[in-house]
This record gives C-alpha cells, structure tokens and sequence, in this order.
C-alpha cells in the first residue's frame, strides 16, 4: 500500500484502499481474489471509472495455463487471460490486461529504468499455495527444458481464446456459388458464345458451368 500511495502522489492521481477479510479454507487464493475484484467493481463504480485495467502480464498467463492443465481443464478451461475480457462482474465496465503481452522480468526492468518501486503480494512466495509453486518451482524447470516456453504456453491460450472460424468447407461452398453465379452472368451479358476461356487457354463449354460446383484449391 506504501509504494501505490506514493506512486499515485508522485503522478497527482487519487487512490483508495480497502480491507477485506477473507476466511481461512480450501481455496484461498482463489476466494481472495473473488473478494478483491468485487470491491474493484464497486470501487470503480464509486469512481466513476469507464474501463478497467488489470497488470496480468505473459508469465501470470503461462502459469495459469499449467494450473489449469494440472486441475484437468479442457481446451476452454485453457483460454484464459485475454488482452480484453468480458465485462467486469455485474458492473458492465469494459476489462483489459495492457501488459499481457511483457514478461514479468521486462515490467520491473521497466520500472526500474524510470526509478518507479515494483510491489509484489507477499502470498506470491508463499508455496503453501499451488500458484507460488507453479511459479517458483515449474516454470524455471519448464524454461530449462524449454527457453520459450511461457511463449508457447500463451500461444495456446490466445488460439483457444480466438472466435470459432467459419466452418471452412461451407464456407468455401458458399464462396464456389457466388463466384460462379457471377461468372454466369457476366457470360449471359455477353449474349452470345458456348464456351468460355479458363485457365491454361483450354475452353469450357457454358452449360457444364450449370449447376457444377466450384472447388477452391488453396495454395
């Protein structure tokens, strides 16, 4: 709380503080931070505030996924983090994660640059918590086996976080009839002829055009 009051007096910007108390049980972590959202919604409501920022970067993301691969999550449970998430609980306001793309390391390399204090939430050490482990423990083995591994691992989340494509061969059907609907009538405007030009000089006789699907070959 020191370092974000005086942050917030060095840059002129108001800031708040609240306490929260959350019972002693399975789940902690995940409860507290249940409970720290809540009072940011209704905080950023009080505020009047049009967005909300969280400070998530790409390791947050990369051990999130590992937690969720561990608990049994599937392809959904893995897309986790985006740049821009629904909107915030019951309050509407729009959620973005403006760091999710830097490594923690470049974040505090930043601030120290600039001479700014970095914070960390104590219970981020603390192993009892299966978090703490993740970070502290797997992810530094992870990186020995693999440089690029919180890479990789926020590469999976951003495909499986991406909207459903169109399903490619209706898509690619639909795409065949315009086309050839188009051809057709830019043959019927040219009133005449049975045959037309097509690739490599060979020429197609119009009525085989009819009612034949087009297939799209990609390259």
């Amino acid at each position: 709380l020191a370092v974000a009051a005086k942050l917030a007096e060095e840059l002129g910007v108001g800031w708040r503080s609240e306490s929260l108390k959350v019972a002693s049980g399975p789940n902690l972590q995940a409860r507290a931070r249940e409970a720290r959202h809540a009072a940011l919604a209704r905080a950023a409501r009080e505020e009047g505030a049009i967005a909300i920022a969280l400070g998530h970067t790409a390791d947050d993301r990369a051990e999130t996924v590992v937690l969720r691969i561990l608990r049994g999550a599937g392809a959904r449970g893995l897309a986790v983090l985006p740049l821009d998430g629904p909107p915030f609980l019951s309050e509407g306001l729009p959620l973005f994660r403006p760091l999710i793309a830097a490594r923690r390391a470049e974040v505090v390399a930043h601030l120290a640059r600039h001479r700014l204090e970095a914070a960390e939430d104590p219970s981020n050490r603390d192993r009892r918590f299966a978090r703490a482990r993740v970070r502290h423990e797997v992810m530094p083995l992870l990186e020995e086996l693999s440089p690029r591994v919180v890479d990789h691992l926020c590469a999976i989340a951003e495909d499986l976080a991406a909207p459903e494509p169109r399903e490619e061969p209706s898509f690619l059907a639909d795409l065949g009839r315009k086309q050839r609907e188009a051809l057709l009538r830019a043959i019927d405007q040219r009133r005449g002829g049975t045959t037309v030009r097509v690739s490599g000089g060979r020429d197609l006789e119009v009525r085989f055009l009819r009612g034949t699907p087009v297939v799209f070959v990609p390259k």
